[in-house]
């Protein structure tokens, strides 16, 4: 009965249009007042603790380092950067695109932010150099979706959080799979342009790429100073986005010059803007994950689960279709929030790693943010891109399914998570 009153009043409020924040505190109500325990002071006092954590004080910061990092010139740097190494190379532009998703997703943790700045910045070229349109958006798109799994990433944090995971060993845990899916796109553009007559750039001199890597080396820098700063202990996950924001603001404002402090106030309030909307909807998550466990339903979801728990990669296969399902249509942080506290004792349960279920909980999710009909990352590459969503949706389709095949390769070979993680721990 627990379980028909929380999905039934979160889905109907969806459908009649309410937005999923105000859909989870209606929900959290329904359940209250099931229960006989609805009290008004109650769900406030919830909604206010669910973000009062140090933890998703990072989530902010790396957001205005994903800012930043566009409008400061990181990003351009980068992708110039990218072009000098691989460009040449037939269908190099694409080649391009997955380096530099790679790089900036070291830097800035935001699937959206990375996927805007690289059709900003590629999708014209390679629609000038004779790529299909529908095919170069769906490989933007698709590598920008990497940026939740390569640390830092907002997706590990508000995971960390709502589970109780250790978002230190999630970061260095993701490192490997973010790679992984990259080498996924690779192959699978390889393929698909491999018979399409497409001059590439001609190939630059030795000369032009140190000259690309020197003035791309202050963005490139970072990275290395998060990885090697978690790693050795030398600060948080939290301090490390202030690091990261500090960091982004010091270079684009001292070295490259390409702000100033009358660029810098638009940047900080659409960055405040984006975190409230993101913050108010996990405060409101949490009023509905208390109540879960308050009603007891994950011991229930055990029990619904328990004869796949004597089999641990059949109940990670099937939780990974689950979510693909949720995916479809909640957004990353709503799924992320709504189905941890419930999710996590099953996989306890069964002994499975939560590190490793972590990782492959978030590929599933960031998966989700361009898989059709709701795909916020799809919204926005359509949005830049001035392409249809009918376009960028076809043009999506083969990458997606390439990165679904990585991600259930991992479910069937734990080992391709945990080995290279251990060793980053």
């Amino acid at each position: 009965m627990i379980i028909s009153i929380f999905l039934g009043s979160m889905l109907g409020a969806m459908a009649l249009g309410i937005p999923i924040a105000f859909s989870l505190l209606l929900c959290g109500a329904a359940l209250m007042w099931h229960m006989n325990m609805f009290d008004a002071q109650i769900l406030a006092q919830n909604l206010i603790e669910g973000s009062n954590s140090f933890p998703l004080l990072a989530v902010p910061f790396f957001m205005l380092a994903g800012e930043v990092m566009n409008a400061g010139g990181l990003s351009r740097r980068i992708v110039n950067f990218a072009m000098a190494l691989v460009g040449h190379i037939k269908g190099g532009l694409g080649y391009v695109t997955i380096v530099a998703a790679v790089i900036m997703a070291s830097l800035s943790g935001s699937a959206v932010a990375d996927a805007a700045a690289l059709t900003a910045l590629l999708l014209p070229m390679m629609v000038a150099a004779g790529h299909d349109k529908a095919r170069s958006a769906g490989l933007i798109a698709s590598a920008g979706i990497i940026a939740p799994i390569i640390p830092p990433s907002i997706g590990f944090v508000i995971f960390g959080v709502a589970g109780g995971v250790s978002i230190t060993k999630l970061f260095m845990a993701g490192i490997f799979p973010g790679v992984l899916l990259a080498i996924s796109l690779w192959f699978t553009w390889w393929y698909l342009v491999r018979k399409e007559v497409v001059m590439p750039p001609p190939r630059k001199t030795k000369t032009e790429v140190l000259v690309a890597l020197k003035d791309a080396t202050w963005a490139l820098v970072l990275p290395l100073i998060i990885i090697f700063g978690l790693k050795f202990g030398v600060f948080t996950p939290t301090e490390a986005a202030v690091v990261a924001a500090v960091y982004a603001i010091f270079i684009s404002v001292f070295v490259y010059k390409e702000l100033n402090v009358k660029k810098m106030i638009p940047l900080l309030i659409s960055s405040a803007k984006t975190c409230s909307v993101v913050m108010f909807l996990v405060a409101a998550a949490m009023v509905s994950a208390w109540l879960i466990t308050v009603a007891n339903l994950p011991a229930q979801v055990v029990s619904l689960l328990e004869p796949l728990l004597g089999s641990p990669r059949l109940l990670m296969l099937a939780i990974m279709v689950l979510t693909m399902v949720v995916g479809t249509a909640l957004d990353m942080t709503p799924t992320i929030l709504l189905l941890t506290p419930v999710l996590m004792p099953v996989v306890k349960a069964a002994g499975i790693d939560p590190v490793y279920f972590g990782v492959l909980f978030i590929i599933n999710n960031a998966i989700g943010l361009i898989t059709p009909p709701v795909g916020t990352v799809l919204n926005a590459v359509a949005g830049v891109g001035k392409v249809s969503m009918d376009e960028v949706t076809k043009g999506v389709i083969p990458f997606m399914i390439a990165q679904f095949a990585i991600m259930f390769l991992m479910v069937m070979f734990p080992q391709l998570v945990m080995v290279p993680a251990r060793w980053f721990y």
